[in-house]
């Protein structure tokens, strides 16, 4: 038991909350549009079973691989050398094994949804595995890791559809510059650290105040495609509750971290931003919900 709960730290499995409550709008935004269109949806809680374990393992691949790849520099930071692999409580080889198995379930898992996924599975892979690298030559890394998290949605639509569609680009779009804006703040605390050993990061490259100006101006960006999605998916009004939460709370997370204080960088980045996708998925979801029940026969 003590092993599982190893993997699942080394991975934080708990951050799970940023990306899957994305995944799961994205998905019901397929259901919502195979249903208008032919009244049912076939193999639906297989496909949802199979979207989730997509999620689960494919961020379990990219976490573990992170981990995996930064072990030298987590040993020589002291914010990050307890943590498992530096600490010697997973060995370098082992959790090496564990991102090979994820990505494995990963793949397998695309090709029991349908073709488009299971071909763009490697595209996929290869984004979310990039990103541990980029710190190593662009301080842009905090966009990539945005991407990587943005394929959440329309993967998880995909999934459901087998095609592209606007509504579900524009909650990626938002994903990317949300995740790239709370992470710039989280990055705060290890400035000095990357500037000692020529990491690249927007606060190591533009100092700490600018890199809160920069994570504001995306923070707008990501504010603004939710608000977009909201007039071209023709959402009920509940969607406008939980676009109250997830602005207020990009609003308060930048509200809290200031250039000479960043003891609430933590609160920032793990509670406001858990309540923003849970309470926000949960308003946006229902929405869609009443849209299908409400759709004329």
């Amino acid at each position: 038991m003590s092993t599982v709960k190893n993997y699942f730290s080394l991975v934080k499995f708990s951050h799970t909350i940023f990306a899957l409550p994305f995944a799961l709008i994205g998905f019901v935004l397929g259901y919502r549009e195979i249903w208008l269109q032919h009244r049912t949806v076939d193999h639906i809680l297989l496909k949802f079973f199979l979207v989730l374990l997509c999620m689960v393992s494919a961020r379990s691949t990219a976490m573990a691989f992170n981990r995996y790849l930064d072990r030298h520099f987590d040993k020589l930071n002291p914010r990050t050398a307890i943590r498992e692999i530096p600490a010697g409580i997973i060995k370098a080889e082992k959790a090496l094994l564990f991102i090979f198995i994820n990505a494995l379930i990963f793949i397998i898992a695309t090709y029991f949804i349908n073709p488009i996924c299971f071909y763009l599975s490697p595209v996929a892979l290869f984004v979310i595995l990039f990103y541990s690298y980029t710190k190593r030559f662009t301080y842009l890394c905090h966009l990539v890791l945005g991407v990587g998290l943005s394929l959440a949605p329309i993967g998880a639509y995909l999934a459901v559809t087998g095609s592209f569609a606007l509504l579900p680009l524009l909650f990626s779009f938002s994903v990317i510059f949300w995740v790239s804006g709370f992470d710039i703040i989280y990055a705060l605390q290890d400035i000095d650290f990357d500037q000692s050993q020529s990491l690249y990061s927007i606060p190591s490259h533009w100092g700490l105040r600018k890199a809160l100006r920069i994570s504001r101006v995306l923070h707008v960006f990501s504010a603004s495609f939710v608000i977009l999605a909201y007039f071209v998916g023709g959402f009920h009004f509940l969607y406008i509750l939980g676009l109250f939460v997830f602005v207020g709370m990009l609003f308060y997370q930048q509200r809290i971290v200031k250039p000479h204080d960043l003891s609430k960088v933590n609160l920032a980045f793990m509670t406001a931003n858990g309540i923003a996708s849970i309470v926000f998925s949960i308003f946006v979801i229902g929405a869609i919900l009443i849209q299908i029940f409400h759709s004329p026969l």
